[in-house]
């Protein structure tokens, strides 16, 4: 059984297009893995509806997911993350979840020397304080310094990532984290290892910058593996795509954050 499950196809689901930059990290890190992306991009973004909402959307994607036969769920999304992980794992069952806030977590605290962390994510996610008490559950003795940072969605759908609009932007908001002297800073939205390069300048190199579609990946690695879930075959990986509305800008964008072309994508309905 375990070798017939192995086969079956990782579930990545985030609001809308910020968890391809997860889907793009497991890709790298995991190359013979199929994936099956789901982005609820009718009713994104999440960040400004009610706990109940989010947890609803989110047991409706999980069930289409689980109908999928996915052999693992990856939350790609850093609001579903924060309200809605206990919910997700339940309704999964004995199928593994990794979240982006866990992953993120773990790392920030593996690097950072001082214990002195940066995080910087949308309103909510902040305002949710997840990725404090992740980290505070993990390194009691940890300070955790969390800035929201809610104009970089939109400057990253933009295209604009080395744009001078986007560097006084990344400095004006990282003034009060780097007063604080952390040694760490864990990008807390799926859109900003897209900026990666530009917080790199913008911090001058001093700081350990935490990406969490990376550390997602890495976690989904291990875990595959430390459950004997790794796809044995060696063949071309399929990718699909589902989505609850297709914007005009959606395919630009969303291979923008995949770095390759996305082919085959489907329109559902949810609820």
């Amino acid at each position: 059984m375990t070798a017939a499950k192995a086969r079956r196809p990782i579930g990545v689901f985030d609001s809308g297009v910020g968890g391809l930059t997860v889907v793009r990290a497991l890709m790298d890190r995991l190359p013979f893995e199929d994936i099956i992306y789901f982005g609820d991009t009718a009713r994104v973004p999440y960040g400004v509806k009610s706990v109940a909402t989010i947890r609803a959307f989110s047991g409706q994607i999980v069930e289409f997911l689980l109908q999928h036969e996915v052999k693992a769920l990856v939350v790609a999304c850093n609001t579903i993350s924060a309200v809605a992980l206990e919910q997700v794992r339940e309704q999964a069952g004995d199928i593994p979840v990794i979240g982006v806030i866990e992953a993120g977590a773990q790392a920030a605290v593996k690097v950072s020397q001082s214990h002195e962390i940066g995080v910087i994510a949308t309103s909510t996610t902040v305002n949710s304080n997840a990725y404090a008490r992740e980290i505070h559950r993990l390194q009691p003795e940890a300070r955790v310094y969390s800035q929201a940072c809610p104009l970089f969605v939109p400057l990253v759908e933009e295209g604009w990532v080395d744009h001078p609009v986007t560097r006084l932007t990344a400095e004006e908001y990282l003034k009060t984290v780097l007063v604080e002297n952390v040694d760490t800073l864990v990008l807390g939205c799926t859109h900003y290892p897209l900026i990666k390069p530009l917080l790199a300048e913008v911090t001058e190199g001093r700081i350990e910058l935490v990406d969490s579609a990376l550390t997602t990946a890495e976690a989904t690695a291990e875990v595959l593996g430390g459950l004997d879930l790794l796809n044995p075959q060696r063949g071309t990986p399929e990718y699909r795509y589902y989505v609850t509305d297709i914007p005009l800008r959606f395919q630009t964008i969303g291979e923008r954050f995949l770095g390759r072309s996305i082919r085959d994508l489907e329109m559902v309905k949810l609820g």
